[in-house]
């Protein structure tokens, strides 16, 4: 027998609870993402991502009673594609080839930089204001980044390494901020999940039509078939496009969006602890201050 949603909001702390899921969720599907990368080409892993979750997404509309085809504006369709487009399609190729060069705890510190490009870009786009505790908070995250990545918390690393998996890290926060953002006053007026499968099509036209005119298009399509990863790939695409976006809905709407969000942050933590429990990567000093200062900044930007 189902549980009605009036039952589930009287679960105390369901809503808490589904956001912390989520950080776990998410964190998992990282170090998964982290394992695939080491033999599927970040656009791949991408493309294969987002064909998942566009076909596991299409059904779930129906179920929860909503449609793929709205009576909108063509605009709004057509803003939506291009938001995805961006923030999915372009950005999360970033973020993968982030990922390969720097590590999953790096790359955990530097996903902190999300806040502030939201915080700022709200403020510039939106119109919204920016208080004194935000632009606090802004500065610990970014001395949470500097911090991590002096020269005793990068490792292993080269200074080149470190260098552009930090551009393409900064870059992936900057566009998917800008996905989100340009969207802003759509997603007060229009269904989540609808939203989030009209996203996801414009991700993957946009990565299909790099496919097609990309040189190394077979290569980079092969790259998928590599025995072993396979596991990977496709666990970490089902986590981390699928199961991970349904429960942070839910976060969302059984507790308020500021104490859902505070709580989703926390998986950077989750990030670094499984990074060095299952990719043994390296706990030192100024990793664990970078990821104390991230959290702090993150919190403050989000309370502030």
């Amino acid at each position: 027998m189902a549980v009605s949603l009036l039952n589930l909001e009287q679960i105390p702390y369901f809503g808490e609870t589904l956001a912390v899921t989520t950080s776990v969720t998410w964190a998992l599907s990282v170090i998964l993402f982290k394992k695939s990368g080491e033999t599927v080409h970040p656009i791949a892993l991408n493309f294969f991502k987002n064909s998942m979750a566009v076909f596991l997404f299409l059904p779930t509309i129906y179920i929860f009673g909503g449609s793929l085809i709205r009576d909108v504006p063509n605009g709004d369709y057509l803003l939506l594609l291009f938001s995805g487009a961006l923030g999915i399609g372009i950005a999360d190729t970033l973020f993968f080839k982030s990922l390969n060069m720097l590590g999953a705890g790096l790359t955990a510190i530097v996903d902190c930089l999300y806040s502030p490009f939201i915080v700022i870009l709200s403020f510039l786009w939106l119109g919204e204001s920016m208080t004194i505790w935000q632009s606090l908070g802004l500065l610990f995250i970014i001395s949470a980044v500097l911090t991590a990545i002096s020269r005793k918390g990068r490792g292993h690393l080269t200074r080149s390494q470190l260098l552009w998996g930090l551009f393409y890290g900064a870059m992936a926060m900057a566009v998917t901020a800008i996905g989100i953002v340009m969207v802003k006053p759509l997603l007060d007026k229009s269904p989540l999940l609808w939203v989030i499968e009209v996203r996801l099509i414009g991700g993957l036209l946009i990565l299909l039509l790099g496919l097609v005119v990309h040189p190394r298009r077979v290569a980079i399509i092969k790259s998928l078939n590599v025995a072993g990863s396979w596991k990977y790939t496709l666990s970490g695409s089902f986590l981390g496009a699928y199961l991970s976006m349904i429960i942070w809905l839910g976060g969302m709407k059984f507790t308020s969006a500021s104490i859902a969000a505070s709580l989703n942050q926390t998986n950077t933590i989750f990030i670094f602890i499984f990074a060095a429990w299952l990719l043994k990567e390296p706990i030192t000093r100024q990793r664990s201050l970078g990821i104390a200062l991230g959290m702090l900044g993150s919190v403050i930007v989000i309370f502030g």
